[in-house]
């Protein structure tokens, strides 16, 4: 079945004949692969589903309390990767900066030079891609908790080689280690914000992550206006030695936080996980929760990704449905650079170029960084709305139109006032909408189409890509706007937009609505291969068909008299 197929078609074959049958549901037993559970695992796992799916907001958060807290302060560290990649592309536009690492020019003005700009980026970046490797590997061994703990004190140390640096290269050399743990930051903050909440949380937590990516860049950009009339080191240092301010207090928070009970299920320590569940809900003296059903679906959506996964390796995520799911997150985290965002990142040096003076750039840059907290939050409420898919596709619809606006602006002589507060104003707006469609759902999307098994690996992949994509826009981005290089300036506009509009053609055709689905409704949509434009409407039955066999079945250390498997219906 091809990924474009109507999803209710189901073709059964019967010896040397093919029968198509039209069905307007998909139900566990028409899968090719099947979770062989115990029959108790598997009847509280349906229960436990059926409740989590009909969870309204208001019992989520009622139900879910510590949840929503340990996650929140968890997603602070995503804060300080936000405020560091700021940094490195505003100072750029710092006098001080300029004067200290730049070079002189004939007018007298000192700047640095767009290959340094480029390297400085993208060292960030690199250290990234070995930071997220080697966290895929880490974090399913050692759990979140350990790896994140990890990073913290790494970048502690990392941070005095960027605060002492005497030249660009030793510089360069602080933002490459720096960048191994903010890669554990991207990816665990991600999931762990998606594995500790139920369905009705799932896409308020993920995109929180993105909320704190947008107090990082203020914090920066707030950082950066009060030293921006310093000429002295304390302009340029005093922002980089601001970051000693996160890491001892997320330590502490780390090591009181529960565990992921995902994560523990995985290793097979459902006590442990047990426990977690309890310390993230109030689950306490509340009769309609059974934190056993709950951890039993876990285990169920764990075996039954099992069936189809024989191991949780890198090479797993491009092998079968996993390959599919695999192309979703990549792309989907791909498109946060490719839409234009790189704008954003270099918004007060883009602003500088347009026209605008220094206290004006970092002025716009503040403003600009405000409205996309609002955007965020608003996204919250979208979501609810319309959906991830519908939001993605026409946030990108959008962006593509303001960036030709953008570039259609820049067409005018860079002398004009009106022209430059135009463009200005058009980066407001643009990074407003961002912040209320691509940006934030893109880690609500990430976090739920991977499978639970690969969910680390593919999260690795999808924002090694990210990274990628983002190594190519900081090589070209500094050449666009430098006037030393292309000198393109707000011109740029154009060549984001037919980007954009590429993205959004993908979108269109190959991005799923996960809305409402639990995990396992999600493998299952997957393993029928589904049209990316029927997920929404198909209606699963991931629980359907129980019935004791004499098949030999247990759970880790567990052992019952009677164990079941899911039956495939046969057509």
């Amino acid at each position: 079945m091809s990924d474009f197929q109507q999803p209710s078609t189901v073709i059964v074959q019967h010896g040397d004949r093919k029968n198509s049958v039209r069905k307007n549901s998909i139900a566990a037993e028409d899968m090719t692969h099947v979770a062989a559970v115990p029959t108790n695992i598997a009847q509280d796992a349906a229960k436990a589903a059926n409740a989590e799916t009909s969870m309204t907001l208001r019992e989520g958060l009622k139900l879910y309390p510590c949840a929503v807290a340990w996650s929140v302060a968890i997603s602070a560290c995503i804060i300080m990767e936000g405020f560091d990649i700021v940094l490195i592309n505003s100072l750029y536009g710092l006098p001080a900066f300029q004067k200290r690492y730049g070079q002189e020019q004939p007018d007298g003005s000192y700047s640095v030079s767009a290959a340094w700009q480029s390297g400085l980026s993208n060292g960030a970046l690199v250290g990234e891609i070995a930071g997220l490797m080697f966290v895929g590997y880490a974090a399913e061994k050692f759990g979140y908790k350990k790896t994140m703990i990890a990073a913290l004190i790494w970048i502690i140390l990392c941070i005095f080689l960027a605060f002492f640096a005497q030249n660009l290269t030793m510089l360069l050399v602080g933002e490459i280690l720096c960048g191994i743990s903010w890669g554990a930051f991207q990816t665990l903050t991600t999931t762990y914000a998606s594995e500790v909440c139920p369905v009705a949380l799932r896409h308020y937590l993920t995109t929180y992550v993105n909320l704190c990516w947008v107090f990082g860049q203020f914090l920066a950009s707030g950082a950066l206006k009060g030293v921006a009339d310093k000429m002295g080191p304390i302009a340029y240092k005093l922002p980089y030695g601001l970051q000693w301010i996160w890491p001892v207090p997320l330590i502490v928070v780390l090591a009181l936080a529960p565990e992921s009970p995902w994560w523990l299920v995985r290793q097979g320590r459902k006590d442990d996980a047990k426990h977690s569940l309890l310390r993230l809900t109030s689950a306490k003296g509340n009769p309609d929760f059974d934190p056993d059903e709950t951890i039993n679906m876990m285990i169920y959506t764990t075996e039954l990704e099992k069936a189809h996964t024989k191991s949780a390796s890198y090479a797993a995520c491009f092998r079968g449905v996993d390959l599919r799911r695999t192309e979703i997150v990549c792309v989907v985290w791909a498109i946060q650079t490719l839409c234009g965002s790189a704008f954003m990142g270099y918004s007060t040096y883009f602003y500088e170029q347009a026209g605008l003076d220094v206290s004006s750039a970092f002025s716009l840059s503040l403003g600009q960084y405000s409205l996309g907290a609002v955007g965020t939050i608003i996204s919250w409420f979208l979501m609810g709305w319309f959906g991830r898919r519908t939001l993605y596709l026409w946030g990108q619809i959008i962006l593509a139109g303001l960036l030709i606006v953008i570039g259609c602006v820049g067409i005018l002589p860079r002398t004009n006032t009106g022209a430059s507060w135009g463009i200005g104003s058009m980066m407001l707006i643009y990074t407003f909408l961002y912040d209320a469609t691509v940006g934030p759902v893109c880690y609500s999307l990430v976090a739920e189409m991977a499978s639970t098994r690969l969910r680390n690996k593919s999260v690795v992949l999808a924002r090694n890509l990210y990274n990628i994509t983002g190594l190519i826009a900081n090589v070209l981005t500094p050449h666009m706007l430098n006037p030393q290089s292309w000198n393109w300036g707000a011109k740029a506009g154009f060549f984001w937009a037919g980007s954009c509009i590429l993205c959004a053609t993908w979108t269109y055709f190959r991005l799923p609505e996960p809305k409402g689905r639990t995990y396992a409704e999600l493998d299952i949509l997957f393993d029928a291969k589904v049209s990316a434009r029927k997920f929404k409407t198909t209606e699963v039955q991931s629980f359907a068909n129980i019935s004791e066999t004499s098949m030999d079945t247990t759970y880790p250390s567990e052992k019952h008299d009677t164990d079941v498997q899911i039956e495939r219906s046969m057509w």
